[in-house]
């Protein structure tokens, strides 16, 4: 058969009732489909609970003394260009400060190649769905380069990527030494220049726990019997010492070191894994995250090789194909 005779035979064969195109774009379909049911379902779900209307049904469920009879005061619609000139309106009222404490959160700058190619993308936002394969890997290739920079920063072997904060992240770091400790002490000594905000959120968490906490200058860190040190470095104040005598004095007496850590610091002064910390804590703020009116900050927790079994959070990892090469995808 020729393919001319074969493309008429295949036309020959389709039925008499098959639907074109144009016929099957029905467009007004969209308001059943998505909006809800029809008045006729609508009757049926109501007679089958026993009440005669909606609005029956509304006084039946909803007490009477938290029900808003009167209309929304809304206003009218408006057009995009208008809803963002109002919102620019009321953002201009704020009363914009600078911050000069420190302590942990800093004033950043995002170029605005950045914000463009990146924060305001919207491949990133308007995805149909997180789990589309294109965006989920975008965002499990994003985090595996955060992990890793981490562990290069901090100089520690494995880093997880869903910290909230610097605080959390200590409390965090605490409970994992207190798993994994060998001492039977049950007391955690924090640095008296650790941020007063670590320090609340450590002393909320211990408290359930049973865990003592202590404070002191690092110096007596060493002499407090703990079964781990919280240390900040930089200090409060900003202060750079060098702990490698302390950790090593911890260590002989059975406990471990955690150190909170400025990333944005690491990037001159010695990493905390080199002077022999077993955990690292922090925050990523000072790459450029807005304060946010205290975050979330994109916390971080990097650690031993010792402890990846133990370590809390997510982990984003990176696996070998069978030549045992890094394995990769199309």
């Amino acid at each position: 058969m020729k393919r001319g005779e074969a493309r008429g035979a295949a036309h020959a064969k389709r039925p008499a009732h098959a639907t074109t195109l144009a016929a099957l774009e029905d467009h007004g379909a969209f308001v059943p489909r998505h909006i809800g049911s029809t008045d006729d379902e609508q009757a049926a779900m109501l007679a089958a609970i026993g009440q005669p209307t909606r609005a029956a049904l509304m006084d039946a469920v909803v007490p009477a003394t938290i029900r808003n009879r009167a209309p929304l005061p809304l206003p009218g619609p408006r057009g995009e260009q208008e809803a963002l000139a109002a919102l620019r309106a009321i953002a201009a009222r704020n009363d914009v400060k600078r911050s000069f404490i420190g302590q942990g959160y800093y004033g950043t700058h995002t170029p605005p190649v950045i914000l463009r190619n990146i924060l305001e993308n919207p491949a990133w936002y308007t995805a149909y769905t997180p789990y589309q394969p294109e965006i989920a890997q975008g965002r499990l290739e994003a985090l595996v380069n955060f992990q890793t920079m981490v562990c290069d920063l901090t100089g520690m072997a494995i880093a997880n990527a869903s910290m909230l904060d610097e605080s959390t992240a200590a409390a965090e770091a605490m409970t994992l030494c207190h798993r994994l400790g060998k001492s039977e002490s049950n007391r955690f000594f924090v640095a008296d220049d650790v941020f007063a905000q670590t320090q609340d959120v450590v002393r909320t968490r211990a408290e359930p726990l049973g865990i003592e906490i202590l404070t002191g200058p690092a110096a007596d860190a060493a002499k407090a019997g703990a079964f781990a040190i919280l240390l900040q470095y930089p200090g409060a104040n900003g202060d750079v010492r060098d702990y490698r005598a302390l950790a090593a004095a911890v260590h002989a007496g059975g406990g471990h070191v955690v150190a909170a850590a400025d990333l944005l610091a690491l990037t001159l002064v010695v990493p905390p894994g080199e002077w022999g910390a077993d955990v690292v804590v922090g925050s990523a703020q000072r790459f450029g995250v807005p304060m946010g009116y205290g975050g979330p900050h994109a916390g971080y927790l990097a650690t031993r090789d010792d402890f990846k079994r133990s370590m809390p959070g997510r982990l984003v990892g990176v696996t070998v194909d069978a030549n045992g090469g890094p394995a990769s995808s199309a």
